[in-house]
């Protein structure tokens, strides 16, 4: 198929991710790359060959169909927001958006004009929880009943060179990592019917110990050790818990695990597109890992690939906004349920994502992907 032409708005850390790794897909091409501090894009076009812009300049240019939004989470609706009224799709970095109504609003705009939206996480569409489905969809642990996910680190500060956003709005634990695990667990069980949740913080200040701000104090905004139950339409309930306050464990992190009634399945880690995937059930002496039965192993930008199809061909879109807005309303109602005593009670606007053919994102331009 013709690939589709991608601009990126917003040339932080993240951005390497995607520039460096757009090579991998046929389905679009990366052209421009743009910044509110337009040295910032410059350097980086220069980087990697491509054009630089002005952001209100990227988004007037008819070449680019798709913007990548990878701005500050603070930003993501709003950014968002003008990437649709510019008449083009958008792919956004996670969480989608900081609160659900933002979220609503920009999936409302969407609709509206025709377009697509999309967000990150894109790594279930990777080989490790792709084997996972397989395994579920096989009925090899029987059926569903629980989930444990947990990631914990002593906090941001101690590596980013520039961790404040992960103490402010749109960030904590949760959402800065909470998109990883809640987005896997929708795409392995189907969409959460009610969540409860407790959280807190440790401190209301952090010091950075990572160069060149080393000894600098920020504030923390936010919640930063965060624990949630989530009850899904299918019957099985996951615990989940996100921490940027656990100095160190026993335990391992990330530690992801889906229970069902013949067996355990380990799960790779969300965060990653590899990963080695076990199981132990009554067939198995002890743990026995399972062969991937997917292909894709690379890096981010597999979701923009997702969206390119889908915009050329019949692919049902996985990364999208509906399931992004549903995750969205999982980490919301986990607060939400600490501050008001009270289970959440959800209403999903997305289904269970369809799993991928073995061979993503490597497919003709007559796939369908149905």
């Amino acid at each position: 198929m013709e690939p589709v032409n991608v601009g990126i708005v917003g040339c932080g850390t993240i951005s390497d991710a995607y520039l460096s790794n757009a090579d991998q897909f046929d389905q679009y091409r990366i052209t421009t790359c743009a910044d509110i501090d337009r040295d910032r894009a410059e350097a980086k076009a220069d980087e990697y060959d491509v054009a630089a812009a002005d952001v209100p300049e990227l988004l007037a240019d008819p070449a680019i169909d798709i913007v990548v939004n990878l701005t500050p989470p603070t930003v993501h609706a709003e950014v968002c927001t003008q990437v649709l009224e510019a008449g083009k799709h958008v792919y956004t970095e996670k969480p989608f958006a900081t609160t659900v109504e933002d979220a609503e609003a920009i999936l409302e705009t969407a609709v509206e004009r025709d377009l697509l939206v999309g967000s990150a996480p894109d790594t279930f569409l990777g080989a490790g929880l792709q084997t996972c489905r397989s395994v579920l969809d096989e009925g090899r642990i029987g059926r569903p009943v629980g989930a444990t996910a947990v990631w914990t680190s002593p906090g941001h500060e101690r590596w980013h060179p520039n961790p404040d956003l992960y103490y402010r709005e749109g960030g904590g634990p949760l959402f800065d990592m909470g998109p990883y695990y809640v987005t896997a667990l929708v795409f392995l069980l189907g969409p959460a019917r009610r969540v409860a949740g407790s959280v807190g913080r440790a401190a209301d200040e952090r010091t950075i110990t990572s160069e060149p701000r080393h000894g600098e104090t920020i504030d923390v905004e936010v919640p930063t050790h965060e624990a949630g139950v989530v009850d899904f339409e299918s019957g099985a309930i996951a615990n989940v818990l996100t921490s940027f306050d656990v100095q160190d464990s026993t335990l391992p992190s990330p530690a992801f695990e889906l229970y069902g009634t013949e067996g355990t399945l380990c799960l790779t880690d969300p965060n990653e597109f590899d990963g080695t995937v076990e199981v132990s059930g009554h067939d198995t002496d002890g743990w026995e890992a399972v062969p991937h039965t997917h292909e894709y192993t690379g890096g981010r930008g597999a979701g923009v690939a997702d969206m390119a199809l889908a915009i050329r061909t019949g692919w049902d879109q996985r990364t999208s906004g509906e399931l992004a807005g549903h995750v969205l309303e999982v980490l919301a109602g986990i607060r939400s349920s600490s501050a008001e005593s009270e289970y959440v009670t959800l209403e999903p606007d997305c289904e269970r994502p369809a799993a991928l053919p073995p061979e993503f994102p490597d497919r003709g331009p007559d796939s369908t992907g149905e």
